[in-house]
């Protein structure tokens, strides 16, 4: 009677493995939607659970089969067998599902740092974009020129390295069919305004720098000429001093 008891736990043990495989390992499941993996990454956790629970019952069916086969070796030895049957595929079982629940918890820390990613570049894309609006009516100014081409390109020397972990993260995702068509979204959405905005700020820093050149040399000019007409005053606050008469001085003092 004992034999047959232990006959059918391990039938039962083989029937809800068997149950947890197709419920688990070969459902195929679409994750279209941020809900939908997630929910995926915590029914394989409980799944885990599940199975890694059922250990003690393994164990104590082993134990019981291995008692059983040294009080009735007959008995015990068709049930060895069936045995060793049953512990390889729950193994196998256990191992399966601990990779599926590790692949979606990779994947959804992948989403998480995408987002990450995202978020960071687009608070950068707002600063660049207000420093952009700064540079618009400037006083004509050289000091507030120079001010605001220097902030421009502070932010404008921005790495790549975010932008980078975006476009490898956001590849990988699509690549498994996962998210693919709200990562498109985001990253069509993210890359559009990146180029928009760094063309305008690019384009404003060359106008930028032309202007602070043009007002550079405009100022360079303005104070040769003014120390000219200081060294002219001087010359002919002299003359006037020594009463010399016009007809007398230089012609362009004249």
């Amino acid at each position: 009677e004992k034999a047959v008891n232990l006959k059918k736990d391990l039938a039962e043990m083989q029937e809800w493995m068997t149950q947890a495989e197709e419920e688990y390992l070969e459902k195929d499941f679409e994750y279209k939607s941020p809900e939908e993996l997630e929910n995926a990454v915590e029914e394989m956790k409980r799944a885990k659970e599940d199975v890694l629970q059922k250990e003690v019952r393994v164990k104590i069916l082993k134990d019981n089969i291995k008692m059983l086969a040294a009080k009735v070796p007959s008995s015990g030895q068709d049930l060895s067998t069936e045995l060793n049957v049953v512990l390889e595929n729950y193994q196998l079982l256990c191992n399966r599902i601990r990779g599926k629940c590790h692949t979606l918890e990779e994947v959804w820390s992948c989403w998480i740092e995408l987002l990450h990613y995202l978020d960071l570049e687009t608070a950068w894309l707002h600063n660049l974009e207000e420093r952009v609006q700064m540079t618009e009516n400037l006083p004509d100014k050289l000091d507030a020129v120079n001010d605001a081409l220097e902030s421009l390109e502070s932010v404008l020397r921005h790495p790549a390295d975010n932008r980078t972990q975006i476009r490898e993260l956001g590849q990988t995702l699509i690549d498994g069919g996962i998210l693919d068509d709200i990562i498109s979204e985001k990253l069509e959405a993210f890359n559009a305004r990146y180029e928009e905005l760094s063309h305008l700020a690019v384009s404003r820093q060359i106008t930028l720098e032309q202007h602070l050149q043009t007002m550079r040399e405009t100022d360079h000019m303005l104070q040769v000429l003014q120390e000219n007409l200081g060294e002219l005053d001087r010359q002919l606050t002299s003359y006037l001093t020594d009463r010399i008469d016009a007809f007398q001085m230089p012609q362009e003092a004249q």
